[in-house]
């Protein structure tokens, strides 16, 4: 599949990505793009922000790709039921641990627990192994619930501007592979 033939739904976590962030930077440079805004991004609310993705998804004209990060993955989770259009696949980066009692700030946690289920699609999980987040045995787990293939990002922190990924070419690349192996 190419870029053009899917609508791609950016769906950035908690606080938003800012403008150095890779999703800002991938948003900017893929014209079928588009972003999940929420109302309110410091304070997530679970019910407005899985709402606001299932309406921007059943919009959509094309196949769609999801490329979320950190607390987005949570609402693309908990969203798929209500999604009516056919999600091609979705990229997955920095899955938090949402029913993990220390998560801070602690309203993250109504985001948990994941649902178990296997995801009707083609998925990928992208996760770090010195994630303040999530555990990359955690991210493993939540991999082989969804039926996603794992890719180990190494010592990357939440992959995330502030541990030094705002271009991610690495990222690049292996979305780049990804999208090419779905089917529009």
């Amino acid at each position: 599949m190419k870029s053009s033939e899917a609508d791609i739904l950016i769906v950035p976590g908690y606080t938003n990505s800012g403008p150095e962030h890779w999703q800002t930077r991938w948003q900017s440079k893929l014209a079928s793009a588009r972003r999940v805004e929420q109302a309110e991004w410091s304070k997530p609310v679970r019910e407005d922000w899985i709402a606001r993705m299932v309406e921007e998804a059943n919009a959509a004209t094309k196949p769609i790709v999801i490329v979320a990060h950190s607390l987005g993955v949570a609402a693309v989770a908990h969203a798929i039921s209500g999604i009516d259009k056919k999600i091609a696949g979705a990229f997955l980066v920095a899955p938090p641990d949402v029913a993990n009692p220390k998560i801070k700030p602690k309203h993250l946690m109504t985001f948990g627990p994941y649902p178990r289920d296997p995801l009707p699609f083609p998925s990928m999980i992208v996760a770090s192994r010195n994630d303040p987040f999530c555990s990359y045995d955690h991210a493993g787990d939540i991999a082989n619930a969804w039926g996603s293939l794992l890719v180990d990002a190494g010592e990357s922190g939440h992959i995330n501007t502030e541990s030094g990924h705002g271009p991610w070419p690495e990222g690049t690349m292996v979305f780049a592979q990804f999208l090419s192996r779905l089917k529009p």
